[in-house]
């Protein structure tokens, strides 16, 4: 049986973690919580966008505004 995204985002609990967003923004920070929906915590998030890159803190973000998570220290992607 295979694992469904929200049993590989708790692997990555604790990595820091890139998302990409619908809008096209994307989110690094350290990925503190997850729950079923695929609600997401970011510690220590940045923004990034084409004009500006900015430091947000901590940011909760919706599920369904996340189009991918890359986890840049190997811990494998989900979507």
């Amino acid at each position: 049986m295979t694992e469904g995204p929200p049993h590989l985002l708790d692997r990555l609990v604790q990595q820091r973690v890139s998302l990409t967003l619908k809008d096209a923004r994307i989110l690094t920070g350290k990925l503190v919580g997850a729950d079923e929906h695929m609600n997401l915590v970011l510690e220590d998030a940045e923004e990034t966008t084409a004009e500006v890159k900015r430091h947000l803190g901590r940011v909760v973000l919706r599920g369904s505004n996340v189009v991918s998570v890359n986890a840049p220290k190997g811990g494998g992607s989900s979507s």
